[in-house]
């Protein structure tokens, strides 16, 4: 009488690691769209058609970085690992190739300004994500709970701003990018660049809360961006809302410091950043 073989167990798919590669797969996107972005203007003369072309890869880069973490908070994924990696990944994305991108667009006019200007906004990209990853993580590397406040300007806004920029002048036929317009776009990316490594509260828009003051808030956005899409083109409202985002930054801290400076007291606010950088 032969005695059957005990038969051997599949091994049982962990569906927890499976979601894991999830956010990590679209952080990736992200770095392959600044990529391309970058391959499609490092050339040596590069085309109106190309610098829109890799404005909008930039676009879909700031989308996904927008899904990741979110992913991340839907399936119970969030990680140190994952921090790290999309701290990297905007770097590429919203550091390199949006300087990269008005460089070759703009600021090439003016050689030694213009490449100061571009590193400046490489520089301080990387620094306010390495400052993000300090003030978001425990001492064990795990992530903390976000807060109401960023502190410097995220780089997907800020990198968003450039972009903007470059889609619109792409639907007013090249007017933004003229050859007066040089200095000011130079001032722009310095600007931006100081935001980011400043210690200018911005709100984290992933801790809204439903009050009167929101939703009046989000009426207003809504309504302007329709004015400005009637108005204007539709290209020009991503301009709008991000210089909004921007004004509405620096108009809050201006008056946290008017408060301190006449009445010796500043409203408590939670000064921790969002999981994710920005």
């Amino acid at each position: 009488m032969r005695l059957r073989r005990p038969r051997r167990q599949r091994p049982r798919l962990d569906l927890r690691k499976t979601l894991f590669v999830l956010p990590n797969l679209i952080t990736l996107a992200s770095v392959f769209c600044g990529f391309n972005a970058i391959r499609l203007v490092a050339r040596d003369n590069p085309t109106e058609n190309d610098v829109y072309r890799a404005a909008v890869l930039l676009i879909f880069a700031m989308l996904f970085d927008m899904m990741d973490g979110r992913v991340a908070r839907m399936t119970r994924t969030q990680s140190a690992f994952g921090l790290q990696l999309d701290s990297l990944a905007d770097v590429i994305s919203f550091g390199v190739a949006p300087a990269v991108l008005v460089y070759k667009w703009v600021l090439h006019r003016e050689p030694i300004p213009g490449l100061i200007a571009a590193f400046l906004f490489v520089a301080c990209a990387a620094i306010r994500l390495a400052r993000f990853n300090v003030l978001s993580s425990a001492p064990s590397g795990a992530p903390i709970k976000p807060g109401r406040y960023i502190i410097g300007l995220p780089t997907p806004p800020s990198s968003g701003v450039l972009i903007s920029l470059v889609v619109a002048n792409h639907a007013a036929g090249g007017a933004l990018g003229a050859e007066q317009y040089t200095w000011i776009l130079l001032g722009v990316t310095v600007l931006l660049s100081l935001l980011m490594v400043s210690n200018v509260r911005f709100r984290s828009l992933k801790d809204l809360r439903l009050d009167a003051g929101s939703i009046l808030l989000v009426l207003f956005v809504l309504g302007s961006s329709t004015f400005v899409w009637l108005r204007f083109q539709p290209e020009f409202v991503l301009i709008w809302l991000l210089s909004f985002y921007v004004s509405i930054g620096i108009l809050e801290s201006t008056r946290a410091l008017v408060i301190r400076l006449f009445r010796g007291s500043v409203p408590q606010h939670d000064s921790l950043p969002p999981p994710q950088p920005g």
